[in-house]
């Protein structure tokens, strides 16, 4: 037994045919090719799935697709300027702060850094360590992670004020 959704993805409307039992991060890579949410612990505790579904994070391994259905989701491929492929200031930052070592945990750590400069566009080291504390590192990159946060804020308020 099978359903159609419909909802935006990444600022485009899409339609996906899906099973009950399907969860968001299978139908993200099976039916769009989109690769950076990934299912590592399965049970919704490490973040690597992280995905924004109506500007909320969710545990994309544990978020059933049907519920996405008339809702506005957005992964990580979402943070390039599709035009230009340019990085947003967030990606930029991570990158020059050496925020990644492998990588696997990356997107989640993108996703939810974007989503807390949205919501505390000067945030202290408290306030990032407590929104990201659902994000795990395998690599321990957690000092490059907060100081690539930092860097991003103070970029985004920089770039606000001129």
């Amino acid at each position: 037994m099978t359903r159609t959704i419909s909802f935006t993805l990444n600022g485009e409307q899409v339609a996906a045919e899906i099973k009950p039992h399907h969860n968001l991060v299978e139908v993200l890579q099976r039916e769009f090719n989109l690769m950076g949410a990934r299912e590592s612990c399965g049970q919704g505790m490490c973040g690597c799935c992280t995905v924004l579904v109506n500007g909320a994070a969710v545990s994309g391994c544990l978020y059933l697709a049907a519920f996405v259905d008339g809702a506005e989701v957005r992964t990580v491929e979402s943070l390039a300027d599709a035009r230009t492929q340019a990085l947003s200031p967030v990606q930029e930052a991570f990158i020059e702060a050496g925020a990644f070592q492998c990588g696997y945990c990356t997107p989640g750590f993108l996703l939810m850094a974007t989503q807390l400069l949205e919501a505390y566009p000067d945030p202290d080291e408290e306030q990032i360590r407590h929104y990201l504390s659902g994000n795990l590192c395998r690599c321990a990159a957690y000092p490059e992670i907060i100081a690539a946060v930092k860097l991003a804020a103070r970029r985004r308020k920089a770039n606000s004020v001129g």
